[in-house]
């Protein structure tokens, strides 16, 4: 019941922070604007990468399967912002998609498991 009620609370403040930071601008203005969607996004990443370490959402994020279509998709949107998207936004969209690009593109490298470092029996 501890597990269910923690995945629970954890999604549910990813969620708020992507609310928050997506409609801010909506019902808020000036510095308050800037606060609730800075700290939404906040929330969001803290909230959404602990939900990413739990299962099952770990065991999916790291399926062969999953990494292809996130390194091919997203270096295909960096690409795309990069050319379509004009100023310091499209680079900025850019340079995001592509570190997670380049993230997925690193899982998919083959991991030595079972080899010793140097000077360890």
């Amino acid at each position: 019941m501890k597990s269910l009620l923690t995945s629970v609370t954890l999604w549910i403040a990813f969620l708020a922070g992507l609310s928050a930071s997506v409609a801010a601008g909506t019902v808020l203005d000036g510095t308050a604007k800037h606060l609730a969607t800075y700290g939404g996004v906040a929330l969001a990443l803290v909230a959404g990468s602990r939900v990413a370490r739990r299962e099952p959402v770990k065991s999916f994020l790291s399926a062969r399967p999953v990494l292809w279509f996130l390194f091919l998709f997203n270096g295909a949107v960096a690409a795309f912002c990069a050319v379509a998207v004009g100023g310091a936004q499209g680079v900025m969209a850019a340079v995001g998609m592509g570190l997670v690009s380049l993230g997925a593109g690193f899982g998919l490298l083959p991991t030595r498991r079972g080899t010793t470092r140097p000077g360890r029996v």
